[in-house]
């Protein structure tokens, strides 16, 4: 009989994604992966800014009723007042009657929204930080900290829309420009380096003084010239892949040009593209800060760091308004930066996961 001999087939390493491989990549860069971790959880914080900082309760209990004041509008009169206007919720009367017959009401953690006067404050405004205003009031008499917060929240979504709107438009004039060539893209180029010399500055202040300040208005005049940066590497990398085999072959396929673009050449080129919106969205919040501080921006009801920036340039007695905002702006820059920085290196396929 012979003795057969059995060899154990050893697995075979699984490799890993390219996605995969990029995550670990940015995981490394331990300041990215901190600042992602922290930008996500006061971006989600300031999401729910009306259940942190609201001058009306949660919940409340009256006379055995259970009432959710944070989203229906109750009249005084509910409560035993005179009139019928909304319940006021800082008059020492309406907290009266929550204290004493077995009633209740469940305040946010700080009992101030952005627009909220209190009538009721001990001191002038603007007032310096207390219990009761952890950051102090604005001149004006509203929480500064309930303006950051929802200024912040104004802040993030208002860079996210801008840079959204820009790598839509870089990308489509990128591509256009790098794939066709020839004289469409020397023709487009003309066509930008005409539209990039217009003064983007003088035309918001025409635009703010024929038309009423709004966010959805500023986003239109910022998102024109926006995309201009992107659409110069966009334009760069189709430029190079534009020639390589994988594109010959699709077309040698039949694959139409707009195939070609979206399934091949597209993927290829989107290193630039994911490297440039941490930077982007930085940049897009500057920008709105600036024009608020000009008064270029948004309505003056607005929560905005802007505004309270130039506040604390006209009261500069109130310390606590520019610097709480400086804070607050260098935070949100810093991470945003690190966070590009480790996208960047997490990209750069000479590093090793």
């Amino acid at each position: 009989m012979s003795a057969t001999t059995v060899t154990a087939s050893s697995s075979p390493t699984p490799s890993i994604s390219p996605g995969r491989r990029i995550w670990l990549r940015f995981r490394q860069n331990r300041n990215g992966y901190a600042s992602l971790i922290i930008f996500l959880i006061l971006f989600v914080i300031s999401l729910g800014a009306e259940l942190v900082s609201n001058d009306k309760p949660l919940v409340a209990s009256y006379h055995g009723k259970i009432l959710f004041p944070i989203a229906h509008d109750y009249s005084e009169k509910t409560f035993g007042g005179d009139f019928e206007s909304p319940a006021d919720y800082l008059d020492p009367f309406i907290q009266e009657q929550f204290r004493k017959d077995g009633n209740w009401a469940i305040y946010p953690p700080n009992h101030y929204r952005f627009d909220t006067l209190n009538y009721f404050a001990r001191q002038p405004n603007p007032a310096p930080p207390s219990s009761e205003n952890w950051l102090g009031t604005d001149d004006r008499g509203r929480d500064v900290f309930a303006r950051l917060l929802y200024g912040f929240r104004i802040s993030i979504l208002f860079g996210l829309a801008l840079t959204v709107t820009g790598v839509v438009l870089g990308l489509l004039a990128g591509a256009v420009q790098g794939y066709f060539a020839g004289r469409t893209d020397l023709f487009m180029q003309r066509l930008l380096e005409i539209w990039g010399s217009m003064p983007e500055l003088y035309l918001l202040i025409i635009f703010s003084s024929i038309f009423e300040p709004s966010i959805g208005l500023l986003l239109v005049l910022l998102s024109l010239f926006g995309w201009m940066g992107l659409s110069d590497y966009v334009r760069a990398d189709f430029l190079r892949n534009r020639n390589l085999e994988y594109v010959q072959a699709g077309r040698a396929l039949g694959l139409s040009n707009m195939q070609i673009i979206w399934r091949h050449v597209l993927p290829n080129s989107l290193t630039p593209v994911v490297t440039f919106l941490p930077f982007r969205m930085s940049a897009s919040i500057l920008a709105l800060t600036s024009l608020d501080f000009l008064g270029l921006g948004v309505p003056p009801s607005t929560p905005s760091l802007g505004e309270l920036l130039a506040q604390g340039k006209n009261n500069l007695d109130a310390w606590w308004i520019a610097l709480s905002t400086f804070i607050v702006l260098t935070v949100t820059l810093l991470l945003l930066t690190n966070i590009g920085d480790a996208l960047r290196n997490a990209l750069d396929v000479r590093r090793k996961a």
